[in-house]
């Protein structure tokens, strides 16, 4: 899952990369308004990388984790319905 992640975020951060220098070497040659453009979507692209690097998928059980400490995790156990007070 990670690796799947790590992949899609590098794609989209090299995709905004792209965006942002061929808009500024190539683009705004012809058209500035669409070499604009292209940087306004490479704007959006970098906080959707990191949604999509920070999403959980379905096996990441990473609430579930015990802490290593018993105390507290019988406490949280108890708050979260687990186990029943004695």
């Amino acid at each position: 899952m990670y690796a799947r992640r790590r992949h899609a975020y590098f794609l989209l951060m090299g995709g905004c990369i792209f965006l942002f220098v061929s808009a500024w070497a190539v683009v705004r040659l012809w058209s500035v308004p669409v070499a604009v453009g292209m940087c306004f979507v490479a704007m959006v692209i970098p906080p959707v990388a990191a949604m999509v690097a920070n999403r959980r998928g379905p096996d990441d059980r990473w609430w579930d984790d015990p802490s290593g400490d018993p105390k507290s995790d019988d406490w949280w156990d108890e708050l979260d319905g687990k186990k029943r007070p004695r």
